[in-house]
């Protein structure tokens, strides 16, 4: 019999969810093991914010069952709402309010006496790097700042599970780098976090695991170095000088390929993987120049999570958001409120 502190923070079984006649989530199942980072990764409508919502008990799934900490979303919703934090994809904060005035707030709305909430808004903003405009209106603040204050105001009740919905999504490289140090310390603290992002890069840095969800199905999950081993070895990737000879290039490759050529047609691109031989480069070459295939742009790279991505949904990441729900009011981000 497993233990409450081996069990999983969050199980998902057969869940599913339509909105009309979109099937947003078509039977999900997932695990995610406490103190661990799962990366929820999928194209545009792929149902990763729908899930979020189910587990954080924003929105009720059709058919199927789901646990967070032990505690069913469904019939538990309270305890459950004890035990989150949520980090919406838009920062809610108050802009009315200082920075302090909002983290106190929340405090005060999780159930805390007004001298602990205080302390713990302190905590936070020394934590988060936001001592220095503690005492500024949030309407000023900048938009990594309002989302490392969004963070802080998810962590006033010290939750359990965290869960991130693309969390740095709008920010500049340096806020996205901070706010990354800032996961990870929660992680090395104990905190379980579910996280979806429309970066790969962040995927790829923090989660332990990645699950890539498409059209409301799980379709493959593992590491970063297991999934990018399922694309195969190292990926040859050329620009012809002429968009229009992508086809000649491709049919001059076909037989040095060790799996399907893809072709990028809106950034006249060529992918193919060829293994671990990065002789066929010197092939690859002399194989263009008898088709008359100028090169503008030639590389080897290993896989990248992009490649796995259009290897297993045959199209690229996008930066757009899961249109199913999402919208800057749909979430309460701060879910150790007491709410119906």
């Amino acid at each position: 019999m497993t233990s409450p502190a081996s069990a999983p923070a969050i199980v998902v079984e057969a869940v599913t969810k339509r909105f009309g006649t979109t099937q947003a989530l078509a039977g999900v199942d997932l695990e995610v093991p406490r103190a661990h980072v799962v990366g929820l990764l999928g194209p545009n409508g792929a149902g990763k914010t729908t899930i979020v919502r189910i587990l954080s008990t924003l929105l009720r799934a059709d058919t199927g069952r789901a646990t967070v900490a032990g505690f069913d979303v469904k019939t538990q919703a309270q305890q459950v709402r004890r035990t989150i934090g949520l980090t919406g994809q838009y920062a809610a904060v108050d802009e009315n309010l200082t920075g302090f005035e909002n983290l106190v707030m929340i405090g005060r709305l999780n159930q805390l006496t007004k001298a602990k909430a205080k302390a713990r808004a302190g905590e936070l903003l020394e934590r988060l790097d936001l001592v220095h405009a503690a005492d500024r209106t949030a309407r000023g603040y900048s938009g990594g700042m309002r989302r490392r204050l969004d963070l802080a105001a998810s962590l006033v009740g010290r939750p359990q599970i965290l869960f991130l919905d693309e969390p740095t999504t709008g920010l500049d490289p340096r806020s996205r780098l901070g706010l990354w140090d800032v996961i990870r310390e929660l992680v090395a603290d104990g905190t379980t976090l579910l996280l979806t992002t429309q970066y790969l890069e962040e995927a790829d840095r923090l989660a332990d695991t990645i699950v890539v969800i498409d059209e409301g199905t799980i379709i493959a999950r593992g590491t970063a170095d297991e999934l990018k081993n399922r694309v195969g070895g190292e990926q040859l990737e050329l620009t012809p000088s002429d968009p229009a000879k992508l086809d000649a290039a491709a049919a001059a490759l076909a037989t040095i390929s060790d799996g399907a050529t893809r072709i990028d047609r809106a950034n006249g691109r060529l992918t193919l993987p060829v293994g671990s031989d990065r002789n066929r480069l010197a092939e690859t070459i002399r194989r263009l120049d008898e088709a008359g295939v100028d090169i503008a742009d030639l590389s080897i790279h290993r896989p990248s999570l992009d490649d796995v991505f259009l290897a297993l949904t045959g199209r690229s990441s996008t930066h757009e958001d899961d249109p199913d729900l999402d919208s800057p009011h749909s979430a309460s981000h701060h879910a150790g409120q007491e709410h119906s």
